[in-house]
């Protein structure tokens, strides 16, 4: 890791940091997870909150643990660090022989320390290789999904994972495109994009952001993740145990709100049946009626906090 990454990673700042130990409510001698431990913010906050504390912190990213590593060296024994995805969370509890969790956190999403390294090209703004993966242990980058997918498959692709006017028109454009030089920088999609669509200057959020964005959770595959992830996390929380999560676009906010909410059902059947025959029973209790949003100090202090969504759930049964 370069110092320049050392040092975007350390001036980190964790969002919503009050509200995740308000909801979270952490305490002194329990097991929690922080499944997407980035710098290491929120888990710290956790443990300076609840002394005594286990963290599992688990990153996709092998840069954020290395980070995360220093970050709370002082904490010695109480945390452990473990490469691999929230998706996966099942088996990397498995291996560390926990056998009750008494909250688990998630923080979905690029973090600010991996779009503001070009290097990892997560950014439309400046320029740098067509990469984007968050664990760069994958095959898998933007490039080669821009320079391999069919039309079809992105405008798809596009329209769905970044609710993006003109998808069909961009993807052509992306075939035209490689039909000449194949994709390897960012500035090439973004300009692409900016030459494609002229008639989308002028927006408050540029249009490349969503086409990137697009790109991005095909990369890393995060909404099946997200999804796998909160399902996992719902299994492991022992009975009163407690689940927050910190989304930032639409997308993932619904799949949140979904799965709570149907993990909240007593029951599942058609309405018009008379009886209950699907035996469902609640297995969460929703904290958050509506997502909790950063309040404008905090948003003037890290305006890229501005989109921060974060709903709770406590284990029940």
């Amino acid at each position: 890791m370069s110092e320049n990454e050392q040092e975007r990673q350390r001036n980190h700042e964790p969002v919503l940091v009050n509200k995740v130990l308000e909801y979270l409510a952490p305490r002194a001698g329990g097991r929690y997870i922080d499944g997407t431990v980035g710098a290491g913010g929120h888990t710290a906050a956790i443990l300076r909150r609840a002394p005594g504390a286990q963290i599992l912190g688990i990153d996709r990213d092998q840069s954020a643990l290395a980070c995360a590593a220093a970050n709370l060296a002082s904490f010695g024994r109480n945390v452990q660090l473990r490469h691999g995805s929230f998706a996966d969370l099942d088996r990397t509890v498995a291996q560390t022989g926990w056998s009750r969790i008494d909250g688990i956190l998630m923080d979905i999403g690029v973090s600010s320390m991996q779009i503001d390294n070009p290097e990892r090209g997560f950014s439309y703004r400046v320029d740098g290789p067509l990469d984007m993966r968050m664990d760069r242990s994958q095959e898998r980058t933007a490039a080669m999904i821009l320079n391999t997918a069919t039309e079809r498959e992105l405008a798809e692709l596009f329209r769905q994972y970044g609710e993006a006017p003109g998808s069909r028109r961009i993807a052509r454009a992306v075939i035209d495109a490689r039909s000449r030089k194949s994709f390897g920088r960012t500035m090439e999609f973004a300009d692409l994009i900016a030459a494609a669509a002229p008639w989308q200057k002028g927006r408050h959020t540029p249009l490349a952001a969503r086409f990137f964005q697009a790109l991005r959770i095909a990369v890393n595959d995060e909404l099946a993740s997200l999804e796998r992830g909160v399902d996992a996390a719902m299994d492991l929380l022992a009975a009163g145990g407690r689940m927050v999560v910190i989304s930032f676009h639409s997308l993932e906010d619904r799949i949140v709100k979904h799965r709570f909410r149907h993990a909240a059902l007593n029951c599942v059947c058609p309405p018009a049946l008379p009886v209950c025959r699907c035996g469902k029973v609640a297995t969460l209790a929703v904290l958050t009626k509506r997502p909790v949003r950063p309040d404008e100090v905090e948003v003037a202090n890290n305006p890229r906090a501005h989109s921060a969504r974060l709903r709770a759930g406590e284990k029940v049964g």
